[in-house]
């Protein structure tokens, strides 16, 4: 039989995340401290309670979706929290971006009460949620992961078991460093393009459009390490010549901010980390821009 989903934290993506569990064979029950944001649950027919104890008296599969650490931790651990009421078999499965050291502390908590914890962080937003196209990194053990895929398969179409618990985490926050860094590179273009009296708008469209069809900065991520790639590999070829188009395509963008007077710091460091962070060291357009 289907297990009950508990779900805690209906916020901006807990919500549409619970939606898509509503029509789950073994039943959902949703807690928020909010009432607004549990009253359309309750209308669709899930159960609703006050407290993530009353929560984990109900359901056998816990999902939780709030801010931080520190609101995890109450929610687990705290007087009125999921430990409380918790049976031996249950599995809570923490969405919430946390420290992995957080995970595998509470794991711990969890596992002196036969209660397992995944940490499974999401990736994709909100539109992702509503649409079930989020990615999911599990770290946990494999029983576990098993028993969470089947339900996490209603918002995710992607769920990836990354490892031991606090997997998931370091997985999520490698994959939000790639994001926020290329948010601060996309400033960088912006600031450039303004100075030559460019469009942003019409940047930012080019951008998206080339982006979806190329797949952006994880295009590159490609093979299973980061060591040097050896004579004779398959990708040595592909990403010498992906070096030598960024590094001609980085130069002239440095040139033309020195022409406009307009400093690109990011663009700078990606010249010189280029070709060694693929795996293929530097080319001759860096190292010539490099000794002048």
């Amino acid at each position: 039989m289907s297990a009950r989903i508990g779900f805690l934290g209906l916020g901006n993506m807990g919500a549409p995340m619970a939606e898509r569990l509503l029509a789950w064979p073994g039943g959902l029950a949703v807690c928020d401290m909010r009432p607004e944001a549990v009253e359309p649950f309750l209308a669709a027919g899930a159960d609703a309670v006050a407290s993530a104890a009353e929560l984990a008296a109900q359901a056998t599969i816990i999902s939780i979706t709030v801010v931080n650490d520190a609101q995890v931790r109450d929610v687990i651990t705290g007087p009125e929290g999921v430990l409380r009421t918790a049976a031996p078999g249950t599995v809570i499965a923490v969405h919430s971006t946390i420290s992995d050291r957080t995970a595998e502390e509470l794991a711990a908590v969890c596992g002196d009460r036969g209660v397992e914890l995944v940490d499974a962080p999401i990736s994709g937003g909100a539109s992702g949620a509503t649409r079930g196209a989020l990615a999911v990194m599990v770290g946990g053990s494999a029983a576990a992961f098993e028993q969470v895929r089947e339900p996490f398969g209603c918002f995710a179409d992607l769920i990836v078991h990354a490892g031991p618990v606090g997997a998931g985490t370091r997985m999520k926050l490698a994959r939000n460093l790639l994001h926020f860094v290329s948010f601060t590179a996309a400033t960088e273009a912006q600031r450039l393009a303004e100075a030559a009296g460019l469009d942003l708008a019409a940047l930012g469209k080019v951008v998206r459009h080339s982006d979806a069809v190329t797949g952006g900065p994880g295009a590159i991520m490609l093979r299973d390490t980061s060591a040097p790639v050896e004579d004779g590999d398959f990708w040595l070829p592909i990403l010498r010549h992906v070096r030598d188009l960024g590094e001609k395509d980085l130069g002239l963008a440095l040139e033309l901010g020195e022409r406009l007077g307009t400093a690109l710091p990011l663009a700078a460091l990606a010249l010189d980390r280029l070709g060694p962070g693929l795996g293929v060291g530097t080319g001759t357009f860096a190292s010539e821009r490099q000794s002048s």
